[in-house]
């Protein structure tokens, strides 16, 4: 079957899908890019979303669920794409619908599908769409305390803030040698230089640690210590003068006639011991003499 046939046969059988509100709403066909590789697209409204699925693989034998995921198209919703796929008959399908932002919520088809168990776990993080009659939506990439999904267009990516982009050219510049250059478009989620993150918070506390000009009379002591060094800075010739009457005022000074500290009493008292360390043996001898005599 070709991707025409296959998009007509699930319309023929789906018809027209009745909605939650009571309305009915088409079931769009069509075929995507691709060429030879090109797919059956079917667009059904989300209360038609496990019917579709279900119509996929009893009337044209798609037994294969291949993958799951969503599109953030902004203001109109999420698209939730599944691709099913036929091993006997060699033709797949993309099935899509739309859910709003607000309230993005499309049935599990988890039922039909048991493969779709792990995709659907992908998508409710990366983009928080629920899938109600899943068996458990718990955490699969992300830790258990990260907040936000990721895949969404309004989450801030903090890598592109952080860092510089690593790869060779910045996303809108040209890849043809020789044109002009355009304006670096900047990617959904990455705030604008300066809005966000380590550049911007540099820059505050750059504005917040400039220096300020001093009041008129008021020297602060990085100022008092700046004039200290130029002046010393220009008196750099009287350095050799200065030394000598240092070491002129650090000099001893001769003591006051008629005082004599104590310390140089017992100087003076071990200079004169000193002197008459040789009168010793001579008054000795006089000593013994004069003991002799009496």
């Amino acid at each position: 079957m070709t991707p025409d046939e296959v998009g007509a046969a699930l319309r023929d059988v789906l018809g027209e899908a009745a909605t939650e509100d009571g309305q009915h709403g088409a079931v769009e066909v069509g075929v995507s890019d691709g060429g030879a590789w090109a797919r059956a697209t079917v667009d059904v409204p989300a209360s038609d979303w496990v019917d579709a699925a279900t119509a996929a693989r009893d009337r044209l034998e798609c037994d294969f669920f291949d993958w799951l995921s969503a599109v953030d198209e902004l203001e109109a919703g999420y698209t939730v794409v599944a691709h099913v796929w036929s091993t006997a008959r060699r033709h797949g399908v993309l099935l899509r619908t739309r859910v709003p932002r607000t309230e993005a919520s499309v049935a599990s088809i988890v039922g039909v599908y048991p493969g779709a168990a792990w995709h659907e776990r992908e998508t409710y993080e990366m983009f928080g769409v629920d899938f109600p009659g899943h068996p458990g939506l718990v955490p699969l990439l992300l830790p258990p305390e990260f907040e936000g999904h990721p895949l969404r267009k309004d989450f801030v990516l903090a890598t592109r803030v952080a860092k510089p982009w690593p790869g060779a050219k910045e996303p809108g510049e040209s890849h043809v040698e020789g044109t002009a250059r355009r304006q670096p478009m900047r990617p959904p989620g990455v705030p604008a230089p300066g809005e966000w993150g380590p550049g911007a918070q540099s820059e505050r506390a750059q504005s917040d640690t400039a220096p300020r000009p001093a009041s008129p009379g008021l020297r602060s002591a990085g100022s008092e210590a700046t004039g200290a060094t130029r002046e010393g800075g220009a008196e750099g010739a009287e350095g050799p003068a200065r030394a000598e009457r240092a070491q002129s005022d650090t000099a001893p000074r001769p003591a006051s006639p008629g005082l004599r500290s104590a310390g140089s009493e017992a100087t003076g008292a071990t200079r004169e011991g000193g002197a008459e360390g040789a009168e010793g043996p001579a008054r000795a001898e006089r000593a013994q003499s004069d003991t002799e005599e009496s």
